[in-house]
């Protein structure tokens, strides 16, 4: 058995700690902090969850979270996560566990003083986000199955959203609101474009977006594609100067919307995958 000793209490139900390995790990469990103290080992029977913090993510910030959160909602999203398959996810990105399980707690809250809230973007994420729907409406109905109040359909979209979020170093969820609705304009455009309408089924489609939410990483941890023109990029917008044009459009949206301009190359990529869409609806 590891031995896990304490570094500071949250309350009586978090404890951040350190494992012999020399990691900072977050521990929650009822009763877990009571009467501990800095040093001393923790009991690991008293452990219902641990999480290890990863891509730098501050852990006392983390376990502050947690401290909010009802140890009974953390296991119970804890619990729905795992039932839909989705718990590796989690051990990957332990901060996704705190975010559904804040959102869920916040939810149950509205729903005890009878506030509705109407989220925006349901057809864009329906559309753009699928797999992540799909994933969403079943954690809905697992937490659902946990609760005597059922939370409505309409928390699938939020849930969408965290999912989403996973994929990216930051937390703040706003980030993919503005990623949703922008990938939405710029679907818009490309149809204006070449009067089409998109398929959001189609693989052409899918891997536009796939394209769009690294391209977005990219943009976010500054680190796009290089700055001078290739070989390869300038043969591609040779190739399909109509495309081109609407990339550079797309490009202007971009760099409005988030803060930044597109490299030579990326605004080539783009061209490329904008051609292979418009192509697949001919």
């Amino acid at each position: 058995m590891c031995e896990v000793k304490v570094l500071r209490v949250f309350n009586n139900n978090v404890v951040l700690a350190r494992d012999d390995g020399g990691r900072d790990v977050i521990l929650t469990g009822r009763g877990l902090g009571y009467q501990a103290r800095p040093g001393r080992e923790i009991d690991p029977v008293a452990v219902q969850r641990t999480f290890v913090p990863v891509d730098g993510r501050d852990p006392d910030h983390l376990a502050e979270l947690l401290a909010g959160i009802p140890p009974e909602h953390i296991q119970l999203v804890g619990e729905a996560l795992t039932e839909v398959g989705l718990d590796e996810t989690v051990l990957r990105n332990p901060a996704l566990v705190i975010a559904l399980a804040d959102h869920v707690s916040f939810a149950v809250r509205r729903l005890d003083h009878g506030l509705a809230i109407e989220y925006p973007l349901l057809a864009e994420v329906k559309h753009l986000y699928g797999r992540e729907y799909g994933q969403a409406v079943a954690l809905l109905a697992a937490v659902n199955r946990r609760l005597e109040q059922k939370l409505p359909d309409a928390e699938a979209v939020a849930l969408s959203l965290h999912l989403v979020n996973a994929g990216f170093a930051t937390g703040d969820l706003s980030y993919t609101y503005t990623m949703t609705a922008v990938i939405s304009q710029l679907v818009e455009v490309i149809e204006q474009t070449f009067d089409v309408h998109l398929d959001e089924g189609s693989v052409s489609v899918g891997r536009f977006i796939t394209h769009l939410r690294y391209l977005f990483v990219r943009i976010q941890q500054h680190q796009q594609l290089v700055d001078q023109p290739s070989l390869i990029s300038t043969a591609i917008l040779d190739s399909f100067p109509r495309a081109a044009q609407c990339a550079d459009r797309l490009s202007g949206i971009l760099e409005l919307r988030l803060g930044a301009p597109l490299t030579a190359d990326e605004v080539s990529y783009l061209a490329l995958h904008v051609a292979r869409v418009a192509a697949d609806q001919n």
